[in-house]
């Protein structure tokens, strides 16, 4: 059985400090949903909240319609994954699993027959009685799993479980997470500050920054349709260039920096208009190497650097002004590696990149071209 969470003008402070503004948002029952951002954003603050550990300073959060004031976490139809996993290490597998029942006081066979069955859900059948230190990490990773959802919780919240993990297991996990998730049936709610396993594993993701959620969609909108410019620079790689709207048509502006004047969509609102402040984000695979013609926007670039990773060439390229541009070529019977120091002409089409209004960008953002 899954549940619907809503969470209606939540609102968290601790003192002076906001770690939660107004997040309003509703989680489907039976979604894979994520809260994304950067650390310190709130994301893991509403996870709190939602499980009971945190009390909201405003608003409220209703789990099936029902509202949670008052609720204590263990009274709540939810359980909780927490970063370090928190199994008990003395127990055997199947013990660490059936604990909730044992709790309750439900005779061992049946715990064992629980167990078992959770266990074919994990995909570790046969398992069961080993100890925790002879697991893998990503065993233990579903055997947490395992052992949450013998509380038989409407709700999985899960606190970045994944972040101890090396990159190759990180990725595997991801595509397990997804498939007990969608076996499972209930609503799983994800906390995270990898743009990878948010957009892999989710059906939608809240993007957050500083206590605010900052857009709501599935992966694809969020990577290709930004709102705002936190998104666009958090989300994905971006090349992001400053200027202002000399012209607007429709969906589609034209603006000055200090690279040239670039045609671009824009968010498809009325937020941008002639003589406002914006910024053009370009993303590293939207460049190509171009003549003349051949693209709606083209740019004379120096290289000076490129990075062979296999499917991908990452190209470090630099305008007439200085400005650094970073570009990705799919790696394929046709490419090859570039003379460094060698000017080339660049390009993109105007579906190619997004204009918005000027904003707060990521820490981690790339290149940022200034205008005039």
């Amino acid at each position: 059985m899954s549940a619907d969470v809503q969470l209606e003008d939540i609102g968290v402070r601790f003192g002076d400090f906001v770690a939660v503004r107004d997040a309003s948002v509703t989680v489907k029952g039976g979604e894979f949903f994520s809260f994304l951002g950067p650390s310190g954003c709130g994301k893991t603050t509403l996870l709190r909240t939602i499980s009971g550990f945190q009390t909201p300073s405003t608003g409220r959060v209703l789990i099936d319609g029902r509202d949670m004031a008052g609720t204590g976490p263990n009274q709540r139809p939810t359980a909780l994954i927490f970063q370090n996993l928190a199994l008990f290490p003395l127990m055997t597998v199947w013990e660490n699993i059936s604990f909730a029942l044992e709790v309750k006081g439900i005779g061992k066979q049946e715990r064992r027959r629980r167990a078992d069955e959770l266990l074919g859900l994990v995909a570790l059948p046969g398992e069961a009685e080993k100890m925790v230190d002879e697991l893998s990490g990503g065993q233990k990773q579903r055997v947490a799993v395992a052992r949450a959802l013998c509380a038989e919780p409407e709700v999985l919240l899960l606190d970045e479980p994944l972040s101890a993990l090396d990159l190759k297991l990180r990725q595997r996990m991801r595509t397990e997470l997804r498939a007990i998730q969608q076996r499972a049936g209930i609503t799983f709610i994800y906390i995270t500050h990898d743009q990878g396993e948010a957009l892999t594993m989710s059906d939608r993701v809240a993007v957050m920054r500083q206590g605010v959620i900052e857009q709501v969609a599935d992966g694809t909108t969020v990577y290709d349709h930004p709102e705002t410019a936190f998104v666009a620079s958090f989300v994905g790689e971006n090349n992001a260039f400053s200027g202002r709207v000399v012209d607007r048509q429709e969906d589609v502006v034209s603006v000055e920096t200090s690279t040239g004047v670039f045609r671009c969509r824009t968010s498809g609102s009325e937020s941008l208009s002639t003589g406002d402040d914006a910024l053009v984000f370009v993303r590293p695979e939207s460049l190509t190497f171009s003549d003349v013609g051949r693209s709606d926007n083209l740019l004379k670039v120096r290289l000076t650097n490129q990075e062979f990773e296999g499917h991908f060439w990452h190209l470090v390229l630099k305008t007439t002004d200085g400005s650094p541009i970073r570009m990705s070529v799919v790696n394929d019977a046709t490419s090859r590696a570039h003379q460094i120091d060698s000017e080339v002409t660049i390009g993109f089409d105007i579906a190619g990149a997004i204009a918005l209004p000027s904003g707060a960008l990521a820490a981690q953002q790339g290149p940022r071209m200034r205008g005039n």
